[in-house]
This record gives structure tokens, sequence and C-alpha cells, in this order.
């Protein structure tokens, strides 16, 4: 019997895209894990951002980055396919300000050298319209990024997990360091409260890479 899960109603006419999107991932991750996980893990991955998706036109396209990503960390969590990185993990609520403003200075730092996800606790529609263009400002693009609902995968993938205001909804496993950056949420702030806000990540971020990095 089949532990996939039930499609959201109305979504249904997905099913055959998720389908092909599983039998390319599956072939990624031929040896590592059988078609029929690959398969659970996109259909899983498809109902957990239908459920804050607004907009559907590219659901399935981001269903693909985002079930890949999880099995490329539970893959990395098992020691079937380790990455030689260090991963890092920042989780928030919503999954569309700090996190992935943090996230996305953390790349640039670590320029392809460090894996780094974010994921929110309750996420969100879209990311935060001020967020992405102040990042801009900095020459980072976020446009591609979207919210993420946290999974134990990742969490279980991460070296280092970084939290901002979504108190004790992260699993705690134990040889990770777990750290709570106290963080302004940038939801409600103006344009300029959000580039103070990416200002004080951009310090915080610049640390982690440079300890990151001289390991």
């Amino acid at each position: 019997m089949s532990t996939r899960p039930n499609p959201m109603p109305g979504l249904i006419n997905d099913d055959h895209v998720l389908h092909r999107i599983s039998g390319e991932l599956a072939g990624k991750f031929d040896g590592v894990f059988s078609p029929e996980m690959v398969d659970r893990y996109v259909f899983e991955s498809y109902t957990s951002l239908a459920r804050t998706a607004k907009i559907k036109t590219y659901l399935t396209s981001i269903t693909k980055h985002f079930a890949e990503d999880r099995l490329n960390a539970l893959a990395h969590a098992q020691g079937i396919r380790p990455s030689g990185k260090a991963e890092v993990l920042f989780v928030c609520v919503q999954n569309a300000g700090r996190s992935q403003m943090a996230a996305g200075l953390l790349r640039h730092y670590g320029e392809g050298r460090i894996n780094v996800r974010s994921a929110g606790s309750l996420p969100a529609e879209r990311l935060n319209a001020h967020v992405v263009d102040s990042m801009k400002d900095i020459g980072i693009d976020l446009d591609a990024d979207f919210p993420k609902p946290l999974t134990d995968d990742v969490v279980r993938a991460a070296d280092v997990v970084i939290t901002m205001g979504c108190g004790d909804t992260c699993p705690i496993y134990p040889g990770k360091r777990y750290e709570d950056w106290q963080v302004e949420d940038p939801a409600d702030l103006d344009p300029a409260g959000v580039q103070r806000v990416r200002n004080d990540l951009d310090k915080r971020i610049r640390k982690l890479a440079a300890e990151l990095l001289a390991r």
C-alpha cells in the first residue's frame, strides 16, 4: 500500500507533473534512495508547500527544488552522500524575512564553501518585499527563494542551527551547535528598518562565515 500523502483538494491536476519530478529525482538519487522513497518525498513536499502557497503557478517547480534539497540533506545526515561542507540552517517563524536574509548573506560570504538552508515554523506565502529589495541593494538576489516549512531532515543535516524568534519549535539533536539570535522581525518595518536588520545580520554572518571557513 502506498504511503504517499493525498494531494490537497483542487491540486490533483499536478499529479502527472509530480510523477515526472519523482522520476527525474530518482535518477539523481539512484543507489542512494529507492524510487518509492523519492516519490514520497516529492508528494510530501508538494503538500507542505501547497498549504501556504497563494499563487499555484510555480508550485511544482519549487516542489522539485524543495524535495531535492531535503533528499540531499537526508543523504548527508545519514552519511550516504556527505557534502564535505559545513551545513548551516537558519530558522524563523515565517521564513520570509530574517532567516532568508541570513541565508542569502551566508551564501554570499561562503562563496560556495558552506551549504546553507532556511526554514520557517509557520511559513508565509511569500518573501517580504522590503527584504527582497534591501538585499538587492547589496547585490544579493532572493527572487528565486521561497518560504519553506521546517522539516526534520534539514535539522539533522545541519552542523549549525540558528533560530530567530521561533521559540522551541526546532528539534534538538546532540552534536550540533545551536544559537538563538535576538534580531528584529522585519515583517512590520519600513525600508529603513529592514535595512537596519540587514546590517545587523551582516555583522553576525561575517563573523560566522569566518569561523566556519577557518575550520
